[in-house]
């Protein structure tokens, strides 16, 4: 029988983007990226860390999330003044953002089409665009 090891997967997306596997980077990458795309606050993780039994930090947990994100395993979506989700889908896409529930979903990148960028300044590209479209309930 082939058993893998529990943190294989963990270390196969750590050791390529260059960030050392230490415990707790490869506890947090195990309960990021095991239950496929999500979208994740610090303070979320550092709760689903506690209930692992996974002793962490909440500085840890921002630190971490934030070397991931250099590092392109996520990205960062802001989407107030300090609320950010972690981001496990790195591909192309936008966002709807439930204000009421704090409810994150992605919209496929081809589904959000902008008829004219704006000219970037002198020596700039744009290197993406996100889309945030904010919902409120109908009511």
């Amino acid at each position: 029988m082939n058993h893998t090891r529990p943190y294989s997967a963990s270390l196969d997306r750590l050791r390529p983007a260059g960030l050392r596997p230490t415990r707790q980077r490869l506890a947090l990458a195990r309960l990021l990226f095991e239950t496929g795309d999500r979208h994740v606050t610090a303070e979320q993780l550092h709760g689903e860390a506690r209930d692992a039994g996974i002793r962490v930090s909440v500085a840890t947990v921002y630190n971490t999330l934030h070397q991931f994100t250099e590092a392109g395993l996520l990205r960062e979506v802001v989407v107030d003044p300090g609320r950010a989700y972690f981001d496990t889908n790195t591909s192309e896409h936008h966002h709807f953002y439930t204000e009421e529930t704090g409810a994150l979903e992605d919209i496929p990148g081809d589904r959000v089409v902008l008829a004219l960028m704006p000219n970037t300044p002198l020596g700039t590209v744009i290197d993406r665009v996100d889309v945030i479209l904010r919902l409120k309930t109908d009511s």
